[in-house]
């Protein structure tokens, strides 16, 4: 469901950006290289103006208007990116910032044109509007950059990965392009230089420096058989790496595609800001019109008083800032969660994060660490359970059967052969093993099978898997899951920020009250079947919640799509990954509160912005179409161009304060 609506959101989004999306990063050198020259041109346009003449002792000169003709015609053509741009715009019907700044640079060029031939006309805007053409596109130049963040971002996180690899072949290592690494290569590491792909640690211990990935600085030990990522360096001394994934399928390959599919998204707040500037060009219109109409007509005050008026409007309307507003913001904010190990796959969700009064926290691996130590080990007969349990996980993938398989080749225990094996999902295994079929799993599924007997039941905190035959219960394993160093402090900010935080885990009641105590959590629900947790999110939404789950695995992908706002951690499985809105590329619940605290101070700058680009107008339009005329105020076109500059610069100065939040 999610998938499709994010399609038709992609769709939207297209249409809505209708010939604006033209304008990308891509434009940004072709902005510059057109300001430079307008710049140079200005500077002769200057000294022929009649005041400048005058300062400098020089007398009028009938040449001089053809002159001034000449340089605007020049600049006027810079300004032809404009025209194209605005076509695109009236074309998809989505008339907005491109359309009024080619009206009023239009409007001024050809009334300058027709006074330069036409005395009686006695005024020309060729400075006013070259100044114009120039403070355009500086600021078409800013909002190109900063459109270009998530490029920038991709080519950073290119930069991750080093030129080259130490690639063994036999004894020897041959220094190799990492492009041509492949699956179950092995490659050496040594101290400084940074992992070329995605593997495993074959031979050495040492610590890596992953706040590439993390946001953490404090380098992370790895030892034989540990993952290590690609773009980490090994700070410690030479290792070997077994190389496991790489291209799209690496960490890095991964970072890729989030970055693009961030690209496709943008914040409520942007559509508000487009259909802002949309309204922006009919009022700035009608604003102009009537301008001259009252002006001239009704007021009888020369055409060419109520023409400035009425071109003056056009140039402070321009909704600049309104372009800049939201996309300078999330284009810091993005690089913001990057260097706090977070990546945001959908920028609509800021402003629902912040609105946020629900995080549900899947259990195991999230609050948890997710990996279990065998506890004890039970025997109710004197059929030993350990080789029954460990012959029947050897098939599962599990993180608790492949741990009690790991404990039992520790002990050396042997296993066996076993046939009709069956995943009963959310419940355990079953199978047969030498004729004999045995069920290995919770409580329910021995309720289930009718071998469960109350006097056996383990009454301790931990994760238990029973063991039955179909006759008898014969005994059972008892796990133990350690709680994440920064849970419990994650979970007291959260609550501090006013968020209400839930545990929700498919254990027994008795584990999940012992950790939801532990932690001092609001609530939590326990016995919840993998398929069922999404029904628990949508309990809380039927009371009014804002909900975001956290989750790291296949079973809370369904949980993670129906929740407000899918938070998938790093370390999870790729269909997590899919389905969250943000991925924290570390498994440390803090990640969270990362996010929470800076999707608020985002959506704060968004409203601040919001609130400039739009009140400016308010103010700027009355005064540019004359209303405090009567008080001995006009406004010219020249300081129109360079109050709209300012309002550009003042959202964009206000989204760089977000640099130093931390």
């Amino acid at each position: 469901m999610k998938e499709h609506n994010c399609h038709e959101h992609d769709e939207h989004n297209k249409h809505e950006r209708g010939g604006h999306e033209h304008m990308g990063p891509e434009s940004a050198p072709q902005f510059l290289a057109k300001f430079k020259v307008v710049t140079f041109l200005l500077v002769p346009m200057l000294l022929l103006t009649p005041t400048a003449l005058k300062i400098l002792g020089i007398s009028d000169f009938p040449a001089r208007p053809y002159l001034m003709l000449a340089l605007a015609t020049v600049v006027f053509y810079q300004s032809f990116i404009f025209f194209t741009h605005a076509r695109h715009e009236i074309k998809a019907k989505q008339y907005g910032m491109m359309t009024l700044v080619s009206i009023a640079v239009l409007a001024g060029y050809l009334f300058s044109l027709a006074s330069t031939f036409a005395v009686a006309l006695e005024a020309e805007f060729y400075l006013e509007i070259s100044t114009l053409i120039w403070v355009l596109l500086f600021g078409h130049y800013l909002e190109a950059r900063s459109s270009a963040g998530a490029s920038e971002a991709l080519k950073s996180v290119e930069q991750l990965l080093p030129q080259n690899a130490y690639l063994q072949q036999g004894s020897e290592f041959i220094k190799t392009n990492v492009s041509d690494l492949k699956k179950d290569d092995i490659v050496r590491v040594r101290s400084g230089e940074k992992v070329p792909a995605d593997g495993v640690l074959i031979q050495g211990t040492a610590g890596f420096d992953e706040s590439f990935i993390s946001g953490e600085s404090k380098p992370v030990m790895h030892q034989v058989k540990d993952n290590v990522l690609a773009g980490s360096i090994c700070l410690q001394k030479s290792v070997l790496v077994k190389i496991t994934r790489v291209g799209e399928g690496s960490t890095v390959g991964q970072i890729k595609k989030l970055i693009a599919t961030a690209q496709t998204t943008k914040p409520k707040s942007q559509r508000l800001a487009d259909k802002a500037a949309k309204y922006l060009t009919f009022i700035a219109l009608i604003t102009a019109i009537l301008s001259i109409l009252i002006w001239s007509v009704l007021l009888g005050e020369p055409f060419v008083f109520s023409i400035t008026l009425a071109i003056t409007v056009l140039v402070i309307a321009c909704p600049h800032a309104l372009g800049l507003a939201i996309p300078t913001v999330t284009t810091i904010g993005t690089s913001l969660a990057v260097k706090n190990g977070l990546f945001i796959k959908n920028l609509e969700k800021l402003e629902t994060a912040q609105k946020t009064t629900h995080i549900v926290f899947d259990k195991t691996g999230t609050l948890t660490e997710g990996k279990f130590k065998i506890k004890r080990v039970v025997n109710f007969t004197s059929v030993d359970v350990l080789p029954l349990v460990a012959s029947l996980e050897q098939h599962s993938s599990h993180i608790i059967g492949q741990t009690i398989v790991e404990y039992a080749k520790k002990k050396s225990v042997k296993l066996s052969a076993v046939t009709s094996f069956t995943d009963l999902t959310g419940q355990g295994v079953q199978g047969v093993i030498n004729e004999t079929k045995y069920y290995a799993g919770n409580k329910e599924l021995m309720l289930e099978h009718n071998v469960f007997q109350s006097e056996s039941e383990i009454n301790e905190a931990g994760t238990i898997i029973y063991v039955a035959s179909k006759k008898q219960l014969l005994g059972a394993i008892i796990l133990q899951d350690a709680i994440k160093t920064k849970a419990k402090e994650s979970v007291a900010r959260l609550q501090q920020l006013g968020i209400k935080v839930v545990l929700i885990t498919g254990d027994n009641e008795r584990v999940a009250q012992e950790v939801a105590n532990e932690l001092k959590i609001d609530s939590y629900f326990a016995k919840v079947l993998p398929q069922d947790k999404y029904k628990k999110v949508q309990e809380l939404q039927r009371k009014g919640g804002v909900v975001m789950m956290v989750g790291d695995g296949v079973n809370d992908a369904p949980a993670l799509t129906q929740a407000d706002i899918g938070v998938a951690i790093g370390s999870g499985t790729d269909v997590a990954l899919e389905s969250g809105d943000v991925v924290l590329t570390s498994s440390d619940p803090a990640g969270v509160v990362r996010y929470i605290l800076l999707a608020r101070k985002l959506y704060s700058k968004m409203r601040q912005n919001l609130f400039w680009a739009l009140g400016y107008n308010v103010v700027a339009i009355p005064a540019a179409a004359g209303l405090f005329i009567p008080l001995g105020f006009q406004l010219r076109p020249e300081i129109g161009a360079l109050l709209m500059s300012l309002s550009s610069v003042v959202v964009v100065l206000n989204a760089l304060t977000l640099k130093s939040f931390k």
